[in-house]
């Protein structure tokens, strides 16, 4: 049994397919010819979760949405826009693009509903930004006049990835599902961590010091991570959310 952070318990079956809720997107499309905007989640995290033995959940961000968390074993909180810098008392820079203030509002109440029920939550990109700003820290809105270039999201015109090494905090969570102490991986992030926030734990860094994972003190798994996952081969850390899901359900 679990309970739900409106205070209702939940009995899930100790065996199946745990259900994990991706936080959806908005995006304008063409079908059909038509100009239309759709809710969607990035396939390969479906693909990914499918294949670790769990049930995706496209969960748009509405208000009130946290709403639905007794009905999830865990959630995935992906890339996106940037977070409003107002949320952390920032005003926006001249790059910082696409936030949502209703969005962000919504997503916000449903990470931090997750953690307080003490689901399993895995953060990408933009999901590792929220649950800083979330927990009283501040972002860099435009990473490339911190560290003198590009590197971590090359400007082609195109969607282009970043790739440099990860040192990762020897014992950690990260580099235990990672299995090392340095690893590469892709990104491709404007903006990142800036002061860190409170019960956050920063075990990966890139190698001019940008914070690349943290983990959240107290929680039985949760774990925020820069680099772009869903874009490289690795399973590694949706098997890991999977594994989660189902010990905090049995």
């Amino acid at each position: 049994m679990k309970q739900s952070p409106n205070g209702a318990v939940r009995t899930r079956p100790a065996a199946g397919r745990q259900v994990i809720g991706i936080c959806a997107r908005t995006a304008p499309v063409t079908l059909q010819g038509s100009e239309m905007t759709v809710s969607l989640a990035f396939q390969p995290h479906v693909e990914r979760l499918a294949s670790a033995g769990c049930t995706p959940l496209l969960v748009p961000l509405l208000p009130g949405v946290e709403h639905i968390l007794d009905r999830l074993d865990g959630l995935l909180v992906p890339g996106g826009p940037d977070v409003d810098p107002s949320l952390y008392g920032g005003t926006a820079h001249p790059r910082t693009r696409g936030a949502d203030p209703a969005v962000d509002a919504a997503e916000l109440a449903l990470v931090e509903g997750a953690l307080v029920a003490g689901l399993p939550v895995l953060a990408i990109c933009r999901g590792m930004q929220l649950l800083n700003v979330l927990r009283g820290g501040t972002l860099h809105q435009h990473l490339p006049e911190v560290t003198g270039n590009d590197d971590h999201c090359p400007e082609t015109g195109a969607f282009a990835l970043g790739r440099h090494r990860l040192d990762l905090e020897p014992g950690s969570r990260i580099a235990g599902i990672l299995g090392g102490d340095s690893v590469e991986t892709a990104c491709h992030h404007h903006q990142a961590i800036d002061r860190l926030g409170t019960g956050l734990t920063p075990t990966a860094w890139a190698p001019d010091g940008v914070v690349e994972a943290v983990e959240v003190t107290g929680q039985p798994f949760a774990v925020g991570v820069q680099w772009e996952a869903g874009h490289t081969g690795d399973e590694w850390l949706y098997r890991a959310l999977a594994d989660a899901a189902a010990h905090a359900s049995a």
